[in-house]
């Protein structure tokens, strides 16, 4: 049982090495805006993603494509020997999450006398790289 265990925690270890995580949070735009960018990268190769995010107008491609460069270099780190599959186009973003994340509450005058709510929304964005599985058509 405990050999088993072992080569359970084994084929873990490396299927982490082949993923690199980064996160940003607290991030002062809306979910909804940041969404709009992330779906342009998602499954997209990692360089074609940085091309992408340049020549987006959007506020939000600032942010992501220096989060994508945060990955790449956490990445690097887990694989120094396996560079090359970075330079080959083989690193893709597997799955890149918008989350909300806090909203401040604010109040602007109302007409009449009262009180209208504003909520300044801010969001959490999780990256995540990996290499691109292959498909039918790669593997014949």
């Amino acid at each position: 049982m405990g050999a088993r265990k072992r080569e359970a925690a084994e084929r873990l270890k490396e299927i982490k090495k082949q993923t690199a995580v980064a996160k940003l949070n607290d991030v002062p735009t809306s979910p909804r805006k940041m969404r709009l960018v992330a779906d342009l990268v998602r499954g997209v190769e990692v360089n074609r993603a940085l091309d992408i995010l340049k020549y987006t107008k959007k506020e939000a491609s600032i942010r992501l494509e220096k989060l994508i460069r945060s990955a790449i270099a956490n990445w690097e780190a887990k694989n120094e020997e396996d560079r090359k599959e970075l330079e080959n186009g083989n690193i893709c973003v597997k799955t890149i999450m918008v989350g909300q994340g806090r909203s401040l509450k604010r109040i602007r005058t109302a007409p009449q006398g009262r009180a209208a709510r504003i909520r300044k929304r801010s969001n959490h964005v999780t990256i995540v790289l990996g290499k691109k599985s292959k498909t039918v058509k790669e593997e014949q």
